[in-house]
């Protein structure tokens, strides 16, 4: 096997064997594969692609570069990722009701990426969470508790983790199949037995269109079920926040008044989960209308807020998040409303900059080193369709200085469109399926 060779052939357009992707994927765990020969492949890809059949091999090629975990359980072994978007929290409640409906969920899960929140930031929003554990402490809570939101070790997919930091350096980040197999080396290291996929577009989504989302959708279910997993996905609407709030604490609450009972305090939110996880336990062999009103009523009945409780609990948290989690949760000094810059209704909003507000409060890290700040961000964002006067509040800033608080206020006033047609944009906009 020779890296140069297999360059080669991407840069050429010809396909390289699953036999030499493998053995590149190892490379780039190993050492033997240099960071000029990484950044080479990388720009290769982007320019010409991969095929299927090149793309599902560096999947599994970088899966197996590190430890693949296998499960012995009494029910089905699935999870659920998103691509990213700004009040974007499913997974805090998908869960622990997936874990309340009888299925095992190993979530590993990343932390804040540009402009969109990380889950693993929300989790470490409540006091003495701890999202880095072992392999046998995820086994452990797993089998206990059904569900645990934790980070990739550094033996998992340690291919992807080179070549992410590779492609990041040399401009070739935007690759469909290079992300495909980034996001799937690293889900199917965790041992599934069924995925969801939540595909965002939008404003603040980093597929701003339709076209880009169904690629990038059609490339991973093909990828995943290509590798033997199945899977499925959905395009949903990233045009504005998911949930009204952004922010790594005030996330973590719109999810416990969710599973609190108050599914209005996030109505968008409450849906896309249950229509996630409908869809996955679809996967697993049930109906899909009965899957959905499973984790409806995990939900409703307080039984996902109750694995979510012994989830926070067996990761390091207080025991009793199901019940004082108020007083758990970081609270910022300065709380600032937003007042509308003009009468009218509410028809736009710039997801990808309201993101970015919330990063320059300290709720996300500008450079890798950064330590994000768990109590800033934004609340009781508007939604779309609502007809405001001047002055009128459409949304709240949580700062921990006043200055901070004044520049984000004028950030959020310029994300908002006030005006125009009514919005329409469906919170699903379209199924993929296998």
């Amino acid at each position: 096997m020779d890296a140069r060779a297999i360059i080669a052939k991407v840069r050429d357009r010809q396909s390289p064997t699953t036999e030499e992707l493998r053995w590149f994927a190892n490379g780039l765990a190993s050492g033997a594969v240099s960071d000029a020969q990484a950044g080479a492949f990388a720009m290769a890809a982007l320019l010409n692609g991969l095929g299927e059949e090149g793309r599902i091999a560096l999947t599994l090629g970088m899966r197996d570069s590190g430890d693949v975990l296998k499960w012995r359980m009494d029910g089905p072994v699935m999870d659920k990722h998103s691509t990213g978007g700004v009040g974007d929290c499913v997974s805090l409640i998908l869960a622990p009701a997936l874990a309340a409906c009888g299925v095992f969920v190993p979530m590993i899960s990343g932390r804040g990426l540009g402009h969109t929140g990380g889950t693993l930031d929300k989790m470490e929003a409540i006091p003495g969470v701890t999202a880095q554990i072992s392999e046998a402490e995820l086994r452990r809570i797993v089998a206990k508790v059904g569900c645990a939101v934790v980070g990739a070790t550094g033996s998992i997919a340690p291919a992807d983790k080179r070549l992410y930091a590779v492609r990041d350096v040399c401009a070739a980040v935007e690759s469909v199949d290079l992300i495909t197999a980034s996001i799937l080396s690293k889900k199917l290291a965790a041992g599934l037995e069924g995925l969801i996929l939540d595909v965002k577009v939008g404003t603040g989504a980093f597929m701003k269109t339709p076209d880009e989302a169904r690629a990038l959708a059609r490339s991973l279910v093909d990828t995943a079920n290509g590798a033997a997993c199945p899977t499925a996905a959905m395009i949903t609407d990233m045009n504005e926040p998911l949930a009204p709030t952004l922010g790594n604490a005030l996330e973590v609450a719109t999810c416990l008044e969710v599973m609190g009972g108050d599914r209005l305090a996030a109505p968008r939110l409450f849906d896309l989960t249950v229509a996630l996880g409908g869809r996955l336990l679809a996967l697993a062999g049930g109906a899909e209308g009965e899957g959905e009103e499973k984790i409806r009523a995990a939900i409703e009945s307080g039984a996902a807020m109750d694995r979510f409780a012994q989830m926070v609990f067996e990761m390091g948290g207080p025991p009793d998040m199901d019940k004082d989690w108020r007083t758990h949760l970081p609270d910022a000094p300065f709380v600032v409303p937003v007042p509308a810059p003009e009468a009218g209704m509410v028809s736009g909003w710039n997801g990808q900059a309201l993101g970015l507000a919330v990063v320059g409060l300290g709720g996300g890290r500008q450079v890798e080193t950064d330590k994000v700040d768990p109590a800033v961000g934004l609340s009781a964002t508007i939604p779309l369709g609502r007809e405001v006067q001047k002055g009128d509040p459409i949304a709240f800033v949580h700062a921990r200085r006043d200055d901070d608080a004044a520049r984000a206020v004028a950030e959020v006033q310029a994300a908002v469109s006030i005006g125009g047609a009514d919005p329409d944009h469906p919170l699903v906009h379209e199924r993929i399926d296998p």
